[in-house]
Order: structure tokens, then sequence, then C-alpha cells
């Protein structure tokens, strides 16, 4: 697999359409639409109608995009994947991860809805060790 610098990945809020569409006229070189933790849980459907409408208009052009989806283990991580997988994105971003079988957790049920086989899957490792 090639490595891909990037100078700059910027975050846009899963409900904010004004930055998401003011995004497009950024020269970050990738863009985080969170539908995670920039996410109130009272607007989480909102916010991945919101995504799932802009990334299926996008004209992002140069632009690598990348969808933040909440963890498989809470109440909205597998709706986010199921909206995922229709979009045409560069990478699923997974936060929260603890062990391998989350990601193949994750991985399969992105598959179940009919995602692409070869999407990258990036990840924020995180633990509760020490706690």
């Amino acid at each position: 697999m090639a490595i891909k610098p990037r100078r700059s990945v910027l975050y846009l809020p899963g409900t904010n359409a004004r930055a998401q569409e003011k995004a497009k006229t950024l020269s970050a070189d990738g863009l985080i639409f969170d539908l995670e933790d920039a996410v109130s849980p009272l607007a989480k459907d909102e916010a991945r109608a919101c995504v799932s409408h802009t990334l299926t208009n996008s004209g992002y052009g140069h632009h690598e995009l990348i969808v933040r989806v909440n963890p498989l283990s809470g109440p909205w991580g597998h709706a986010d994947v199921k909206a995922v997988a229709k979009l045409d994105i560069d990478a699923l971003l997974l936060p929260k991860v603890e062990s391998a079988e989350e990601v193949e957790q994750a991985k399969e049920a992105y598959l179940a809805a009919g995602g692409r086989e070869d999407l990258p899957l990036w990840i924020m490792a995180e633990t509760r060790a020490g706690y």
C-alpha cells in the first residue's frame, strides 16, 4: 500500500451544511465529515442525512473525503455505516477503537451494507488501560 502524505485534514461537523459547502473552496488535502463527537445525540439522524446529501451531490474535486462514524457499540454506529456504504468516499474513520475485533465488525457491517471492498479504514485507537 502506498503512503499518501497529507498536509492538512479538516474536520467538518455532520450537521453544518454551510461549513461543508465552504470546504469545497479550501485547500485542505482531506475533509473528515464527523458524525461522532461534533454532533449532539439529538442531531445524529440529521447529521447522517446532511452528510449523505452533501456527499451524494459532491463537487469536492481534489479533496480526500472521509466519514467519521459513531462506534458500532453505541446506538448510532450501525446506521452510520449503512448510510456511508452508499457514498463515494475515500475512507471510513472508526473512532474509539479498542480492539482488532471492532475493526473487523465495522468492516463486516460496511460490506454487508453494500460498501466497497477496497475502502480504506482509518482508526482512532483508544484504550482504557490505567483507568
